[in-house]
């Protein structure tokens, strides 16, 4: 059996074989935390980051969290490894207006060589946030989570070769669920199965000029999507449909747009009462009128509008 090399810190495997059998002897501990209790490959993983950023094995294991698949460290192992760095002249945090209705935590990081970097966080910036009073140590601690939320914020400024582009795990604990990174999420994984090469030829092909009655038609189709038309509302976001010149429906945010303009699509592609070359049109030209908004939402669901709109398309070219 490989021998660990024994340090000042205590054991610190010194090659990869001496680090899986230091990794499986701790996840079969109680002494680490339950986090990484029967899981080696994470607290090797854990070891290893530690090593990069200067902590040493148990130490990495007591402060690197991973939370939504990322790593971050706690913001008091944070600032030991600032302030053991060479290059920290040192840092001050304080509080200010206490006493009143917005005290604000002020954490100033000083660096050889470079003005000093303040930042600051006020119970205004956590309402805003939506942290404040949130249940937890937002509630039982809020002084110590406004100072270090401005800790975190001023120590990656000032230090992030030291810290090595980790947040502290008290900020990473606070992303709103919507917010919560994915972990190697590709936004192309949205994306449906390439069309066949025949569908994009079909796509190309139709070409067929503005049906006479096409303004009876797309009224046929409003009235299958069974939406009440209503006059324009100011601002917001429109759905223009062929032949109309005006707005099909107006939106006040893209979200509420997308899921409307989706909606109409389908419908559109499932209306009986038109062939389904004719379909194709409407929605080719239902595309091409809307090509301003779509531009404007968010790629993912940009995406997602592509890969329905070909999908939709297929299935009609089938369909003739």
């Amino acid at each position: 059996m490989t021998q660990l090399a024994v340090t000042r810190q205590g054991f610190a495997p010194a090659t990869i074989t001496e680090a899986m059998e230091f990794s499986k002897m701790l996840a079969d501990s109680s002494m680490v935390p339950r986090a990484y209790q029967g899981k080696p490959q994470d607290i090797m993983v854990c070891v290893q980051w530690g090593y990069e950023i200067g902590l040493a094995p148990m130490q990495a294991l007591q402060n690197i969290a991973v939370i939504n698949g990322k790593p971050s460290v706690y913001g008091d192992a944070a600032m030991a490894l600032v302030q053991a760095s060479p290059v920290c002249e040192g840092v001050e945090e304080y509080m200010e207006g206490e006493g009143t209705p917005n005290p604000v935590a002020v954490c100033v990081a000083h660096r050889k060589g470079r003005k000093p970097v303040t930042a600051k966080f006020s119970v205004e910036d956590a309402k805003r946030a939506g942290l404040w009073g949130k249940q937890g140590p937002w509630q039982a601690y809020p002084k110590r989570m406004l100072a270090m939320r401005a800790r975190g914020f001023a120590l990656r400024d000032a230090f992030p070769d030291v810290l090595k582009g980790l947040i502290t795990a008290e900020e990473a604990q606070d992303f709103p669920d919507e917010a919560k990174p994915k972990a190697a999420r590709n936004p192309l994984d949205a994306l449906a199965p390439p069309a066949a090469p025949e569908v994009l030829e079909v796509v190309q092909v139709v070409q067929e000029p503005e049906p006479v009655e096409l303004v009876e038609e797309v009224v046929e189709v409003a009235e299958v999507v069974e939406v009440v038309e209503a006059e324009p509302q100011a601002g917001g976001f429109a759905i223009m449909v062929p032949g109309k010149d005006q707005p099909f429906s107006t939106h006040q945010t893209l979200e509420q747009w997308a899921e409307a303009y989706e909606a109409l699509a389908e419908k559109m592609a499932n209306t009986a009462k038109l062939p389904a070359r004719e379909r194709m049109t409407k929605l080719r030209e239902l595309k091409d009128l809307n090509k301003e908004t779509l531009e404007k939402i968010d790629s993912v669901t940009r995406i997602k509008h592509t890969a329905s709109y070909q999908k939709r398309i297929r299935a009609l070219g089938a369909a003739q």
